[in-house]
């Protein structure tokens, strides 16, 4: 059970990361990273962030590349959030696959 300033300070990230995704993938043609769920450990100092990735084929590489880049993710973001967050949590990404799960299961009742 999350508390509000959780709840809170996740949207704030998540809004956050989604604007820095939204800006460096407008040079890669053909590819749309967003923040799908932001997840907050209770003394706020990791940071759990799902990505959905399109197309899906290239998901994994491109969160790889993303955890390998935390770091400069995690200063991009502490330049925006400075003045609402006293310390800025460790970055950690996932690939959001729930939506390929629906296609499948949508495939499967199918037939």
């Amino acid at each position: 059970m999350e508390t509000t300033r959780q709840s809170k300070v996740c949207r704030l990230i998540q809004k956050e990361l989604s604007e820095i995704f939204l800006f460096q993938t407008k040079s890669m043609n053909g590819v749309l990273v967003s923040v799908s769920a932001v997840r907050i450990s209770p003394d706020m100092s990791i940071v759990r962030a799902y990505l959905s990735v399109f197309p899906s084929a290239k998901a994994e590489d491109i969160v790889k590349n993303i955890n390998a880049n935390s770091k400069a993710i995690r200063y991009e973001l502490g330049n925006r959030v400075r003045h609402q967050l006293r310390i800025i949590p460790e970055l950690k990404f996932f690939v959001d696959d729930s939506l390929d799960y629906v296609e499948r299961i949508d495939e499967l009742l199918k037939k």
